[in-house]
C-alpha cells in the first residue's frame, strides 16, 4: 500500500493518526469478549398444553423487577415483576407463575412487599400479609392485622438449632409505609407471621416526620424506625444507648427500596432509579456508593454518574448493579467505603431481567421467556465470573495483596455469657514485598468489645511470612475503657457479629472474602448449677438409699404447709412421693445450725466454680417450717427488700416460681426507692456480699427446695434446678407449753427433796412405826397369798 502526502499532508496525516488512533482505541470494546454465557433453562414440556393456573395470578406493583433470594436455603428464590415466580432450584426448571387461591379472596392480587421468615414467605397482598408455607404448600392469612399494610420487614439467622437464632428468623414487622411517625399503625409477630400484635415504642409519639419502615437491626440489637422529613432521613433507635439520639442524615429525593444484606452485619442498601446509597452499622451512617476506574474516582454518587438503576443484587460481601444502559456495575461490601466498577457495554439489560448472586463471585442476569404453547415461563441465564472479568487490564483491579486470610472462627456461632472472654486467632499470608494492614470489627460496639494483636507465626515453603492475629472478645463493660453513656443495658442480651477484613482491599480480591462470625452475649445454654451434696443423709446412714427408691412417702403435717405458699396452716396432711430419680439422696443439716447450700457451676460437664452471687429458695410443698438468719435491718439493706410474697403477688396467676434475675432488685442498690418500712421482717437473699442462712424450725423431715440465681450481674441464663435436704436433730415438741412444763418439773423436784427428809424423821415417831407395822403386815399376807396361788398352802 503507498501512502502518497502533499499539499494538506500535515493535515491528512494528523486525520489519518486520529482514525487510526481511535481504531486502536476502541478495538479492544468492539472485540471484547462477552461478559456470560447465555443459557435457557426448559424443562418439563413435551406436548402443548391449554394455560391452567390455579387461583388468582399474583404481581408485583413496582415498575422495576426483584429478586428476593432465602439467605439459609440458597436455591429458594422469589422474583417479583409483572409475573411472580417461587423457585426451589434457583430457576433451574421451568415454572409457572405463583399464584394464590381464590379461597383467600383477596380481591387485586397486588403484591407491595415480600419477605422469607424461616420455612415460610411472607407476602403483603392488597395491604394483607399472607403466610405460605413452601414446604406444605400451604396458604393462610395473619391474624392480628387491624389496619391496611403495604410493607413487611425481618432477618433471617442461618444458624440452626439455637434457640435465639430462631428468634431471629420468627420475627417480622408489619406497617404501612408513608404516614406521620407518631400515628403509624405497626405490627409485629414473633412467630413468622402468622399473628401479629400492635407494635408500641417509648417516644414514638414525639418523633416528627413520614414514616418510612422498621427495621430489626439483630446485629445491633436494636429496633430501628426511618423518619422522613423535607427530602432527608435518618433512623431512630429503640434502646440504650442509641435511642437519646438518631442516626446521620442522608438525602432522601425519592422513596428508597431497602434491601438487608444477609449475614447480619448490619450492611443496608438503598436504592431508587437515580440513587444508591450503603449503610454498614445499621443505618448510623449512611454513604454514597462511588464509581472509580482503577484508583481514579469518577463519580462521587451514583447521582452524578446520570445513569438508571433497573435491578440490585448483594449477597454478604459483594454488590452488583444492573442499569436501562446496558452497564453492568460490581463492587465490594467491604469494611471501608463502597465504590463500583463498570464492566465494558454490552446488549444485556432487559426490563424482566433481574440480578442473582449464585456463589461467591458468580453472578447471573435472570430473564423469564413467555412460551406460547406452554403455561410454564423458562428462564434465560448469563452467567458471569467476576473474578475472571476482572483480569482485564482495562479494569485496572490490582493484584490482591493477601494470598491468605483464614480462621477458624468463620461462619461459626459463638456466646459470651457474662464475665467469660473468647478467644479467636487467625491466620494472615500477604504476598511478598507487600504490607497489608487487617481490620476486626464488631457490629455492635456497644455491648461487644475486643483487643486484637498480631504477631509474625514463621514462614510457608516459598518464604512468605505468616501473622497471626490473636483476638479477645468480652462485653463492653468488662473492659473497663468504654463510658457507661456508650454501652447497652448490661441486664439485656445482645448480638454482634465479628469481621476480618483488609484494610483497602482491592477489588480484585473476590475469593478473599472476610471472615464473619456471630456472637452472642447472653446465655450459655451449656451452663448448669448444681448443688454439692458430698455428705448426704444416705452416706451418714440416717436414710436408706433402697428406701428412697422403693416409691418412697412421706407425710407433712397440716400444720407445717401451706399449699398456697403464704405461710397459712393447710386444712388436712400431705402425703408426698419423693422423686428419687430426679433428686437422689437428700443433703443432710441439723436444724439447730444455721444453714445454706454450696452452689457450684457447671459447663458441659465441667466444675466452672462456686457461687458467690445473690439466689433464693423456697420449699415446693409450701412448708414454712424455716426462716432466715438476718433481717432488712440487720443486711444492711437501704430499701425494703423483695420477698416471695411480692414476687408472688406481682407475678399473679403465672407462676409460683417467678423471682429470677430479670425481675430482681437488690436492697443495696441506690437506684432502687423503695423506702425501709419493715427492717425486722427476714431477708430472704442468700449468698452475695451478706451471710444470710436458713434457721430451721424444731422439726425433723425432707425439704424440697427450689433455688434460682437472681442476680442480675451474673448470668443471663435463668439458673435453675430443685433438690432436697433432710433435717434431723429436732426433739419432738412438748404437749404444753414450756412455762408450763418448767413449773411443773421445778415443783416435782422440791416435792422429792421435802420428801427425801421427811419419810425418815417420821419412821422415829409413834405414828411411824404404827404405819411401819402395817406396811410389814400387810407384806406378809400379800406372801402367803402368793404362795397359795402357786399351791405351796
Amino acid at each position: 500500500m503507498s501512502l502518497r502526502i502533499g499539499g494538506n499532508g500535515r493535515s491528512e496525516m494528523l486525520v489519518l493518526m486520529l482514525v487510526v488512533a481511535t481504531t486502536f482505541r476502541l478495538c479492544p470494546l468492539v472485540k471484547a469478549r462477552p461478559l456470560c454465557r447465555i443459557r435457557t433453562l426448559r424443562t418439563g414440556k413435551v406436548f402443548p398444553v391449554e394455560e391452567k393456573i390455579q387461583g388468582d395470578r399474583l404481581y408485583f406493583s413496582s415498575g422495576k423487577t426483584h429478586l428476593i433470594k432465602h439467605p439459609c436455603k440458597k436455591n429458594l428464590a422469589l422474583y417479583l415483576g409483572r409475573q411472580i415466580f417461587l423457585t426451589k432450584d434457583t430457576f433451574e426448571s421451568s415454572l409457572i407463575p405463583f399464584s394464590i387461591p381464590t379461597s383467600m379472596q383477596v380481591g387485586t392480587p397486588e403484591v407491595t412487599s415480600a419477605h422469607f421468615a424461616g420455612s415460610v414467605l411472607l407476602l403483603v397482598v392488597n395491604q394483607k400479609v399472607y403466610v405460605y408455607d413452601y414446604e406444605a404448600n400451604f396458604w393462610t392469612a395473619s391474624t392480628g392485622i387491624q389496619h391496611p399494610v403495604s410493607h413487611v420487614s425481618g432477618d433471617n439467622c442461618c444458624y440452626s438449632g439455637n434457640s435465639f437464632c430462631m428468634d431471629i428468623s420468627n420475627s417480622v414487622f408489619a406497617y404501612l409505609r408513608g404516614d406521620q411517625v407518631s400515628q403509624a399503625n405497626i405490627y409485629f409477630s414473633n412467630s413468622r407471621g402468622y399473628r401479629f400484635q400492635k407494635y408500641t415504642q417509648e417516644r414514638r409519639a414525639e418523633l416528627v416526620g413520614t414514616f418510612g419502615g422498621i427495621f430489626s437491626f439483630h446485629s445491633l440489637s436494636q429496633v430501628g424506625l426511618l423518619l422522613v422529613d423535607e427530602q432527608m432521613a435518618m433512623f431512630s433507635y429503640s434502646d440504650h444507648p442509641l435511642n437519646r439520639s438518631f442516626g446521620l442524615p442522608f438525602d432522601y429525593d425519592r422513596a428508597l427500596d431497602i434491601l438487608i444484606a444477609p449475614g447480619l452485619k448490619g450492611i443496608l442498601i438503598f436504592w431508587s432509579e437515580k440513587n444508591l446509597l450503603v449503610s454498614r452499622n445499621s443505618g448510623q451512617l449512611v454513604e454514597s456508593v462511588q464509581v472509580r476506574e482503577g484508583q481514579r474516582i469518577l463519580y462521587n454518587s451514583i447521582v452524578k454518574a446520570n445513569i438508571t438503576i433497573h435491578s440490585v443484587a448483594a449477597n454478604e460481601n459483594e454488590l452488583a448493579v444492573l442499569t436501562e444502559e446496558n452497564n453492568l456495575y460490581y463492587g465490594s461490601l467491604g469494611i471501608q467505603s463502597s465504590s463500583l466498577i463498570k464492566f465494558a457495554d454490552q446488549n444485556i439489560w432487559s426490563q424482566e431481567a433481574v440480578l442473582m448472586f449464585t456463589d461467591v463471585g458468580m453472578l447471573e442476569i435472570l430473564t423469564p421467556l413467555r412460551d406460547v404453547l406452554f403455561p410454564a415461563f423458562d428462564f434465560q441465564k448469563c452467567r458471569l465470573n467476576i473474578q475472571a472479568l476482572l483480569m482485564d487490564p482495562q479494569l485496572q483491579a490490582g493484584v490482591c495483596k493477601v494470598e491468605l486470610l483464614q480462621g477458624e472462627f468463620e461462619n461459626k456461632m459463638y456466646t459470651i455469657d457474662m464475665n467469660s472472654q473468647l478467644e479467636l486467632t487467625a491466620l494472615m499470608i500477604p504476598r511478598p514485598g507487600t504490607l497489608p494492614v487487617p481490620l476486626v470489627s464488631v457490629s455492635n460496639p456497644h455491648s461487644l468489645g475486643l483487643q486484637a494483636v498480631i504477631c509474625e507465626d514463621g514462614y510457608t515453603y516459598d518464604g512468605n511470612t505468616k501473622h497471626r492475629l490473636n483476638i479477645s472478645l468480652k462485653q463492653q463493660h468488662h473492659w473497663g475503657r468504654a463510658d457507661p453513656n456508650f454501652t447497652s443495658s448490661i441486664k439485656r442480651p445482645t448480638i454482634s457479629t465479628i469481621t476480618l477484613d483488609i484494610a483497602n482491599k482491592e477489588i480484585s480480591c473476590v475469593d478473599l472474602k472476610p471472615l464473619t462470625a456471630l456472637i452472642s452475649v447472653g446465655c450459655d445454654l451449656e451452663k448448669k448449677i448444681v448443688i454439692q451434696n458430698e455428705f448426704s443423709a444416705c452416706y451418714h446412714g440416717v436414710l436408706d438409699p433402697v428406701a428412697l427408691q422403693d416409691n418412697y412417702s412421706y407425710i407433712i403435717e397440716r400444720e407445717a404447709y401451706d399449699p398456697n405458699f403464704q405461710g397459712q396452716q393447710a386444712k388436712k396432711d400431705l402425703e408426698v412421693h419423693y422423686p428419687y430419680e430426679k433428686l437422689g439422696c437428700p443433703l443432710l443439716a441439723y436444724y439447730d445450725i444455721p444453714w445454706k447450700p454450696v452452689v457450684e457451676l457447671w459447663r458441659e460437664g465441667k466444675f466452672q466454680e462456686v457461687v458467690e452471687a445473690e439466689y433464693v429458695l423456697l420449699e415446693m410443698n409450701g412448708l414454712f417450717t424455716y426462716t432466715y438468719s438476718l433481717t432488712a435491718g440487720t443486711a444492711g439493706c437501704s430499701a425494703q427488700p423483695q420477698n416471695w410474697t411480692t414476687i408472688t403477688k406481682m407475678a399473679g396467676d403465672t407462676a409460683s416460681f417467678s423471682w429470677d434475675r430479670e425481675n430482681y432488685m437488690s436492697c443495696h442498690d441506690p437506684n432502687y426507692h423503695e423506702p425501709l418500712r419493715w427492717p425486722d421482717v427476714p431477708y430472704q437473699i442468700l449468698g452475695g456480699q451478706t451471710e444470710n442462712k436458713v434457721v430451721f424450725d424444731q422439726r425433723n423431715g425432707i425439704y424440697i427446695f427450689f433455688i434460682s440465681i437472681v442476680d442480675p450481674s451474673y448470668s443471663y441464663c435463668r439458673l435453675e434446678t430443685t433438690f432436697s435436704v433432710y433435717v434431723y436433730g429436732a426433739f419432738p415438741l412438748s404437749i404444753f407449753p414450756p412455762e408450763i412444763t418448767i413449773v411443773l418439773l421445778t415443783a416435782a423436784t422440791l416435792l422429792s427433796v421435802w420428801l427425801a427428809y421427811m419419810i425418815p424423821q417420821l419412821l422415829h415417831t409413834e405414828q411411824g412405826l404404827e404405819g411401819n407395822g402395817f406396811w410389814v403386815r400387810l407384806y406378809q399376807r400379800c406372801r402367803k397369798s402368793g404362795a397359795c396361788l402357786w399351791g405351796r398352802c
